[in-house]
């Protein structure tokens, strides 16, 4: 297949070469890709959303470059083959996105023609078994009045954001829940960054299982060229964001994999080295899709697929869906749809240490690896562990709380010592977020 379209731009630059302009085709390849994914995904992973409740919350508060056109461009919609296709240009043919079933929506590149992706069988909901497998007796039983995360609860307003669901699970069991804007137990939203802890967790069952050692360099085929100085980075330095490589963006927003349609490895193995490995913290995408990249080779010599529906459906994940690019590599570090309740079981993994209806699914030190803040530290409020983000310099909040961090305010919190796990999913925007430590600590001081 040929891709067409401006994915990677390679020739003479200029002696006083100025920043690039923005490139207005690009863009609006970009926000078809974009519409064309987001309307996928909402309307059949999960409960799935009606188109207007996909208007109001997934196309609305993104990146300003491309929403105008996200809000301009038309989606077509076939209901019979699942797919939505969003024409930019009337000389290229449509962005297109194709539902797969368990695995959610794949985009095809910029220029691609549609493709056929074979469907996965759906997994049964097995949502009669008793909770956390399933959800039955999940929720404690009601108290007179209000309990004590209620009134937290009824003023999430003061916090910042705007919130779609929160989801407290006190000793096991579900304290409080409650949804807003339509939403429900069933409806999937997108994790964005949260799926980094969903990597780690994947990367994690791999250690438990002797499949992988996050401790040696990092399987990246493109990297074994000799005298390549990448082939000594190691799959932790990838979990750390201490890989030393660099990219487009300080942050790495990965537009080409989310909007264009390009596939992980074509995209995430190009970048050089820019310092030494472990020597500079440095959010990035690209270093949690190599990390990915490195467990699925890992396996593969085992003779393993990397299946993360699988894994998830042995947490009763049911409806969390991990999508591919159109080479089959899943887009671990944003693009997951989940439900709060499936949230709440991936936190209670780490509440239980890594044990799960009497069995071990993650080593035994692995919390305490994901949350221990070895190497390079970011900047603010907020320290990083291996896929996992750490509150431990908050005042008011127990020392061992950490928590998976998501854009447009999703949030993962665990606190082990307080047997609390805190899901909150929204639709933030630049103007308005969540403010997580003041969260976090109003449902600690509410914990009696």
């Amino acid at each position: 297949m040929r891709i067409l379209g401006a994915l990677l731009l390679v020739g003479a630059v200029p002696a006083a070469a100025q920043a690039p302009k923005p490139n207005a085709d690009l863009n609006r390849a970009w926000a078809a890709g974009y519409r064309a994914a987001f309307v996928c995904s909402s309307l059949w992973n999960g409960a799935g959303k009606p188109l207007e409740t996909i208007e109001r919350d997934e196309l609305t508060g993104i990146y300003p470059e491309i929403e105008a056109d996200v809000r301009a461009l038309k989606a077509d919609v076939d209901d019979k083959m699942k797919s939505v296709s969003v024409r930019y240009r009337d000389d290229m043919p449509p962005r297109i996105a194709q539902w797969s079933g368990r695995d959610g929506c794949v985009t095809l590149p910029i220029g691609a023609q549609s493709a056929a992706f074979p469907a996965a069988e759906r997994r049964a909901d097995l949502d009669a078994r008793p909770w956390p497998i399933g959800d039955k007796n999940a929720r404690r039983p009601a108290t007179k009045g209000l309990g004590p995360f209620e009134e937290t609860a009824m003023g999430i307003d003061r916090f910042g954001g705007r919130t779609s669901s929160l989801l407290i699970v006190k000793n096991g069991r579900i304290a409080f829940e409650r949804y807003w804007g339509g939403h429900d137990i069933h409806t999937a939203q997108r994790t964005f960054s949260v799926a980094k802890s969903m990597a780690a967790t994947l990367i994690g069952h791999a250690v438990q299982q002797g499949r992988m050692d996050v401790t040696k360099p990092a399987t990246i085929a493109e990297w074994q060229t000799q005298g390549d100085p990448r082939a000594v980075i190691t799959t932790e330095q990838l979990m750390r964001m201490a890989s030393g490589l660099t990219s487009d963006t300080a942050g790495n927003r990965s537009d080409a994999i989310y909007m264009g349609g390009a596939s992980v490895r074509q995209w995430t193995t190009q970048w050089p080295l820019l310092n030494p490995p472990n020597s500079r913290y440095r959010y990035a995408n690209n270093d949690t899709l190599l990390a990915t990249l490195s467990l699925k080779a890992a396996l593969k010599k085992t003779g393993e697929p990397l299946d993360p529906a699988a894994f998830f459906d042995r947490l009763g994940m049911t409806r969390t869906f991990v999508e591919h690019d159109k080479d089959g590599d899943y887009i671990l570090s944003s693009q997951v749809w989940t439900t709060a309740r499936d949230l709440a079981r991936l936190g209670l993994l780490y509440q239980k240490d890594g044990m799960w209806q009497g069995e071990r699914l993650l080593p035994a030190d692995w919390r305490r690896f994901v949350t221990m803040p070895s190497g390079p530290q970011p900047d603010g409020a907020f320290g990083y562990g291996a896929g996992f983000w750490l509150l431990n310099k908050s005042e008011g909040i127990p020392a061992d709380a950490f928590g998976a961090f998501g854009n447009r305010g999703q949030y993962v919190i665990i606190i082990p010592s307080r047997e609390l796990v805190i899901v909150r999913q929204g639709y933030d925007d630049d103007k308005t977020r969540l403010d997580t430590a003041e969260l976090v600590k109003a449902v600690v001081a509410a914990d009696r």
